[in-house]
């Protein structure tokens, strides 16, 4: 039987119908066409699903839809403001904090996540806000630098993540 969840996604007020069984994940991407959030390892190890629920990082494909019924979830399609990316996204890309692209949606919202918290991290602090997230491909250098580089952005521009 399914049951109504009400969330408010990227912003806007969603009502889905949805089976008790349903992840997070598969509501965002099969409900409502958000495909940011990836199906990586299912098993919450990858982070490669990772969207901020109340501002908190949060692993998708571990979530039921039915416990986030009523809380605030951002997906990676949620952070640009029309065609102006969010000062992190503008990082990633400078900073070539990405390569194949499958983790860099999960990544970006673990740094964003973090610098809601705290916007002035240190790079251990930025380690351990990315430890749930896997990148074999970037060597997680180029992502570090790149959340240091958005976290400065964000100050510049008196403009912090919240």
């Amino acid at each position: 039987m399914k049951r109504i969840v009400h969330l408010v996604v990227n912003g806007d007020q969603v009502e889905v119908a949805v089976e008790p069984s349903t992840l997070l994940l598969d509501l965002l991407r099969d409900s409502l066409g958000l495909t940011g959030a990836r199906r990586g390892c299912e098993t919450s190890y990858c982070g490669a699903c990772t969207v901020l629920v109340d501002g908190q990082a949060a692993h998708s494909c571990s979530i039921l839809a039915v416990l986030v019924g009523e809380r605030k979830i951002t997906t990676i399609e949620g952070l640009a403001q029309g065609s102006k990316l969010d000062p992190l996204q503008e990082s990633f890309i400078e900073h070539n904090g990405f390569q194949c692209g499958y983790c860099t949606p999960g990544m970006i919202l673990a740094g964003k996540a973090l610098l809601l918290e705290n916007p002035n991290p240190t790079e251990a602090d930025i380690r351990r806000a990315i430890d749930g997230n896997l990148c074999r491909c970037t060597g997680y250098v180029k992502i570090i630098n790149a959340i240091i580089d958005g976290a400065k952005k964000y100050a510049e521009r008196d403009a912090y993540p919240g």
